[in-house]
């Protein structure tokens, strides 16, 4: 097991066992804070009775620190990671609760012979888990788990269908039915007996309340937040850098580390080599540079001739998900050429969007009270009259990602904006055991349970900016994030996600975190005169990997490959005479189904990988 995650942390291992109870608990370690021996994990306390393994940093663990000591407890180290053990033995579970960090941790508390399982309240740090018939197997990797030959190889329906709706799975949910996803602000505890708790620890405080004072007040409240999570979040005894793409987020990240310290701060961003062609998107780099010009950065450019079938069979193995989203390659490419240089932490932009209104969906969803209205038969015809767009240009496929779910009611196009594709496009692609499977399934489903755990709050944009947080952000953006990182034993941390910083948005009135089609706005003002104007005026823009060039392209040989006849027939998932109508309808530019390509191609890629080769260690063993 720790063998597979040996890149998580190439610093050092370690092992704990007790034959007594059945318990093994093994670490990779990352050092980053307190470098020395002493740190090593599995850790223990004084007497020997709590063992601790974890992934992670606790940023004020200063501050519980000074309190315990003042308690009694003592001390063998200078790591964040002992701070839980001690914390664990003053509060017990809650403990979990004052953590304001990046953290997966399992605690194993002899005395009561109970193993606490945690993870972050965000979930920045990912951590999956099997329930075993003699007990329970974790690990911060699902391809670790996969060395017990009893976890069932059962692939998960909904699973497979949530990628190819959304382009991630919600957790708790795996493509294997017996591996889940510690959700995140959720805690776990285990015993001889199996799991005994399992339940969450944290909420975002979604609730209708709004934050007093006047807008000029609120902004500079912002502001101050925002510096100090950079502050709390820049604590390492190896040197840090930074992501940036010349965007807000990252932008407001680097100009915080630049008042935090006089040392000249390493930033990197990225480029093609080939982006001179228009659909590569070039934009950042410009951008980049003016920030790293206003605050005289060491900006790295990171500039890639990416292999794009090389690299899309190793992202799905490092993701251990079948995620279709290119951008993967951006924070692998930047990792890998950051510790080449020395960097282990890096700083990110990223959860901005998710936190202070930043995405297109947004804007589709205040642009409904001019449409909204309209009576059913007409918000049919719309939603009927946008499938039949010719998607050969970006605003076609704006226009009917914006109306194509016009006919449904107004909580179910809130949630639909979510979704990459119609029912009705994935269902004609399953094969029969699929098609049955899921004949009944509501692919709104994860994000109904989701919204009822916030009835209190009414606003619809606060309503979608819980889910963007309960699901988008952990279940794709943080998830590849770290997997793309840690896959260069490089520690990704994101102060737009600071636990003060998030509870104070969440309070935010929601027609200034959007005024009007003006996203992010609180935070764009907040950021007035901190930033050059030029970044704080500038779109909205995502990463800008050519995908539907590729899929044509560069990819087209693969696509053949990976999802020829031969192989979807075998595989038995799918239709595949429906599969090649699709990559033939894409290839004529009838319809606008990469994502969807690439997603079949994940999940195919995913079952050679995890269940394929598995099977064939299995044997071999």
């Amino acid at each position: 097991m720790n063998a597979l995650v040996s890149h998580r942390g190439p610093d050092d291992e370690d092992y704990w066992f007790d034959p007594s109870v059945g318990l093994a608990l093994g670490h990779r370690r990352l050092a980053i804070i307190d470098l020395r021996p002493e740190a090593r994990q599995p850790m223990t306390n004084e007497d020997g009775s709590i063992r601790l393994v974890f992934n992670g940093e606790i940023y004020n663990y200063r501050e519980l620190r000074r309190e315990l000591e003042q308690k009694g407890h003592q001390f063998h180290s200078l790591s964040d990671s002992e701070t839980i053990i001690h914390l664990y033995e003053e509060e017990g579970y809650d403990a979990v609760r004052r953590l304001k960090g990046i953290f997966a941790f399992a605690l194993w508390d002899a005395r009561s012979r109970r193993l606490l399982l945690a993870r972050d309240h965000l979930g920045i740090k990912p951590l999956y888990y099997a329930e075993l018939k003699d007990g329970i197997a974790f690990a911060s990797e699902l391809k670790a788990l996969l060395v017990f030959p009893e976890i069932s190889r059962e692939l998960d329906p909904q699973a497979i269908h949530q990628h190819l709706s959304y382009i991630w799975s919600a957790a708790p949910h795996t493509m294997l039915r017996g591996v889940k996803k510690l959700e995140p602000g959720y805690r776990l505890v285990a015993g001889s007996e199996g799991v005994i708790q399992h339940e969450p620890f944290y909420d975002l405080p979604y609730d209708d309340a709004r934050t007093g004072g006047t807008r000029f007040e609120r902004e500079e409240k912002i502001r101050e937040l925002v510096r100090q999570a950079v502050d709390r979040q820049m604590v390492s005894d190896v040197p840090v850098g930074a992501f940036l793409s010349g965007g807000l987020d990252s932008s407001s990240v680097v100009a915080m580390m630049r008042r935090a310290t006089e040392e000249k701060i390493r930033c990197y961003s990225i480029g093609f080599e080939d982006d001179e062609r228009p659909d590569a998107n070039p934009v950042d780099l410009p951008f980049a540079r003016i920030v790293a010009s206003h605050f005289d950065l060491d900006l790295v450019e990171v500039r890639v001739r990416p292999d794009v079938v090389g690299f899309a069979e190793r992202m799905v193995y490092l993701l251990d998900e079948p995620q279709a989203d290119p951008a993967c390659i951006n924070v692998y490419m930047i990792c890998q050429q950051a510790r080449a240089d020395g960097y282990k932490v890096l700083l990110s932009g990223a959860g901005g969007d998710d936190i202070f209104s930043g995405y297109r969906r947004h804007t589709a969803l205040h642009l409904e009270r001019y449409w909204g209205w309209l009576p059913a038969s007409a918000r049919r015809l719309l939603a009927r009259s946008v499938r039949g767009l010719n998607v050969g240009n970006t605003l076609s496929r704006r226009i009917q990602k914006n109306f194509v779910f016009a006919d449904r009611k107004p909580e179910d196009r809130m949630m639909a904006y979510f979704l990459w594709t119609t029912d009705e496009s994935l269902r004609g692609l399953y094969g029969g055991d699929l098609k049955r499977e899921l004949s009944d399934y509501d692919t709104l489903e994860p994000l109904r349970k989701t919204l009822a755990r916030i009835p209190r709050e009414t606003d619809p944009l606060n309503r979608m900016l819980y889910l963007e947080a309960k699901h988008f952000l952990p279940d794709h953006n943080l998830n590849y994030t770290d997997k793309m990182s840690m896959a260069h034993g490089v520690e990704v941390r994101v102060p737009l996600l600071d636990l003060d910083l998030v509870d104070y948005a969440v309070h935010l009135p929601p027609d200034e975190k959007q005024q009007g089609m003006r996203l992010k706005a609180a935070f764009k003002n907040a950021m007035r005169g901190v930033l050059p104007d030029a970044i704080i005026n500038r779109g909205k823009t995502g990463f800008g990997a050519p995908l539907r060039r590729w899929i044509r392209e560069e990819l087209k040989e693969m696509v053949r490959d990976v999802l020829s006849e031969k192989s979807i027939a075998e595989r038995g998932l799918f239709d595949p005479r429906a599969v090649q109508q699709l990559i033939l309808s894409n290839e004529r530019l009838e319809i606008d189904a990469s994502y969807m390509i690439f997603s079949l191609m994940c999940i195919e890629m995913w079952m050679r990988n995890f269940i394929d080769r598995q099977a064939q260690a299995a044997v071999h063993s």
